[in-house]
């Protein structure tokens, strides 16, 4: 097995950046020739996620709104969410607002984590504007109307922030149990005018977050290159796989493989059939080698198969 896993990871993934579009090919590809250049330390592109949403991430596509919950597992630790409502006056009814999925919560969510760890502070500032945020946090395109990029970061920074959370650990009858229920933000203000997104406002935006989120982001960081994760922006998959890799590797001291059933319970998405779920990580592994390629990861007929590989970002950083 160990054998298999330090083989070269490109040779391994059949394809390569060739397999791509060719638009996403040349946008990864300029990102990692950035990466070669010049590590995230250096190029003040390290970031941070916090380590339970890691280990356990956000839906890829839209839920159901009409379901009370959605949750995902990974081992015996489950992320569960709750959507937050609202009261529609023409039903007289409250209404879901829906849940957080795919990339635009987790550049978020990068975002904030990266500024509450460099600041360690709970209030942190969005910027002078909704374009200096945007650009911010790796949304270059700045459009209006009913799907623009705009439109999209507003519904789900409404959604996040509105959104009840849970890490839950066991929980089976009869043994161990642990419960930590958290909201992102207990208060947010945003003063930008949608309608002209590179004018400052009158008062700076800000979103503060909360106790439980802020202190596990502290206690917890995983350090990330944030220009990987804007490169691999158009795959809320590929974002995850990079980040749990870089945290595997962290820690990861001799070969292993995981198995097609956990990565399934951790990225898959409920019902998708087996075979498509391998197909699915296949092609965005390819995605994340070409940003990290140091990560030795070979995909075989029982798993993901890894060996000890150089973290994303320099060991330098050592928060965790």
């Amino acid at each position: 097995m160990g054998a298999v896993a330090a083989k070269k990871p490109r040779e391994e993934v059949k394809g390569r950046s060739d397999a791509l579009r060719p638009n996403v090919a040349a946008r990864l590809f300029e990102e990692a020739q950035a990466i070669e250049q010049e590590d995230a330390i250096r190029a003040g592109m390290a970031g941070f996620l916090g380590r339970a949403l890691v280990q356990a991430t956000l839906p890829y596509r839209e839920p159901d709104a009409t379901l009370p919950v959605w949750g995902r597992s990974a081992g015996d630790t489950s992320l569960i969410i709750k959507p937050g409502h609202y009261h529609d006056a023409e039903t007289n009814s409250f209404k879901s607002m829906g849940y957080p999925y795919g990339t635009i919560p987790r550049l978020l969510l990068a975002g904030l984590s990266t500024e509450a760890v460099r600041t360690k502070e709970q209030r942190v500032v969005l910027g002078e504007s909704l374009g200096e945020f945007m650009n911010a946090i790796g949304i270059t395109s700045h459009t209006g109307g009913k799907n623009g990029s705009i439109t999209r970061l507003r519904e789900m920074m409404k959604r996040l922030f509105a959104s009840d959370m849970a890490i839950v650990r066991g929980g089976a009858l009869g043994g161990d149990f642990a419960q930590s229920k958290f909201t992102v933000a207990d208060e947010t203000c945003l003063w930008w005018d949608a309608q002209k997104p590179e004018q400052a406002g009158l008062w700076q935006s800000s979103v503060t977050l909360s106790d439980k989120f802020f202190k596990e982001i502290v206690a917890n960081p995983v350090p990330v290159d944030l220009r990987a994760l804007r490169a691999l922006r158009q795959s809320p998959m590929a974002i995850d796989l990079y980040c749990w890799l870089t945290y595997r590797n962290f820690s990861l001291t001799k070969p292993t493989t995981v198995p097609w059933e956990a990565l399934k319970l951790q990225f898959g998405s409920g019902a998708e059939a087996e075979k498509k779920f391998r197909e699915t990580v296949k092609r965005a592994l390819l995605q994340v080698l070409e940003v990290y390629p140091q990560a030795n990861v070979v995909p075989s007929k029982a798993g993901l198969a890894l060996a000890p590989s150089q973290t994303s970002v320099p060991r330098l950083i050592r928060h965790w």
